[in-house]
């Protein structure tokens, strides 16, 4: 048997998962390095379930899981998500203080993801060069793949490593190697609850929460990780729970094969200046000219950026932070154009580390 990954606590929201939520806690109960005597806690937040969800998980008989299921009402604007995420992190956070594991693991997934069974065990791992981990989305189509889609779906991929090659030779991140992907959602994180703690939680917006919590880990020069062995299969249905979730991508991407919307990103260029904009920003923090980056940026600007500020990454994060709001919007083109100028600009950053 594998050894135990140590204290980790997966956390859970699930809004009406009554067919879902059941096979994704058999993927947690058959999670390497776990056994009836080492097992692995699980917190589910059942939120504004009106479809028996709770019921269901309180009638499972799972071998290797400490189970706390909350059964929550959230009214208002506080009726979402990021409210239901945060609930289940705090509630693991506490679990894991109330052991004497301030240190442990704390990992949140999605109630309709498909996990394999080394997904916890190469969280962890990735963990010891990392300080927070996202896994990879595959898109699970559950044996009804339609082709046109699955080629879209390899077209935008394709479009997101060329971003990545970008990066890797203009501003490449040490503790983010290639091979690498690209995704740092709420499908798939992880982090230490003692840095969960230290940068305020999870912020319980209505949308984009997962991505908030990465960027306060980040600016508090936390090192973000895309580690190719952390994997998560997420749903491809159109009608999700979340508002703003993968299913609006994916409704997307169904109205665009379909011929019915144009899928637009932004272009090539952009990305060039955005990656070596990074790149300058890097090297002035590292070079102590800081404060050559932030001319015209204002006396609290200064502050929030340079206080405390332990490192590039942490300097780079607060900085286009404070830039965004006086920067145009990215410009976007087709798809396809977009592709062809990332494998020209790819071409031509070859040619000039070869000259």
């Amino acid at each position: 048997m594998l050894a135990c990954p140590g204290p980790a606590v997966v956390c859970v929201p699930a809004r009406n998962e009554v067919e879902r939520l059941p096979r994704l806690l058999a993927a947690l109960d058959r999670q390497d390095g776990f056994s009836p005597r080492h097992r692995l806690r699980v917190v589910v937040v059942a939120n504004n379930c009106t479809d028996g969800t709770a019921a269901i998980v309180r009638d499972l008989a799972l071998e290797t899981i400490d189970l706390r299921l909350i059964e929550a009402t959230f009214s208002g604007t506080d009726a979402h998500v990021g409210t239901a995420r945060r609930r289940a992190l705090d509630v693991g956070a506490d679990w894991l203080e109330a052991e004497g594991a301030p240190d442990g693991v704390l990992l949140t997934t999605d109630a309709d993801a498909r996990l394999d069974p080394s997904w916890v065990a190469a969280n962890v791992s990735a963990l010891e060069g990392a300080d927070i981990v996202g896994g990879r989305l595959v898109i699970d189509d559950e044996g009804d793949a339609d082709p046109v889609l699955a080629a879209f779906h390899a077209r935008v991929e394709r479009y997101w490593a060329g971003v990545r090659r970008l990066e890797d030779a203009l501003d490449p991140p040490p503790h983010d190697p290639a091979p690498r992907h690209g995704d740092h959602t709420g499908g798939s994180l992880s982090l230490r609850a003692s840095l969960y703690r230290a940068v305020g939680g999870l912020p319980a917006i209505p949308r984009g929460e997962d991505n908030a919590l990465v960027a306060a880990v980040q600016r508090a020069g936390g090192r973000l990780r895309h580690c190719p062995a952390v994997c998560v299969q997420v749903s491809a249905r159109t009608a999700g729970r979340a508002e703003g979730g993968m299913a609006v991508e994916m409704l997307r991407r169904a109205r665009v094969v379909q011929g019915g919307e144009a899928y637009r990103l932004p272009t090539a260029a952009f990305w060039r200046d955005h990656v070596a904009r990074r790149a300058r920003l890097r090297r002035l923090w590292r070079e102590g000219r800081a404060a050559e980056a932030l001319a015209g940026l204002s006396p609290e600007d200064h502050a929030a950026i340079l206080s405390e500020c332990p490192n590039d990454i942490a300097f780079v994060e607060r900085t286009l932070a404070r830039l965004a709001p006086h920067d145009p919007p990215a410009p976007e083109g087709p798809l396809d154009r977009a592709l062809a100028d990332l494998d020209a600009l790819a071409a031509d950053l070859r040619q000039d580390a070869a000259a």
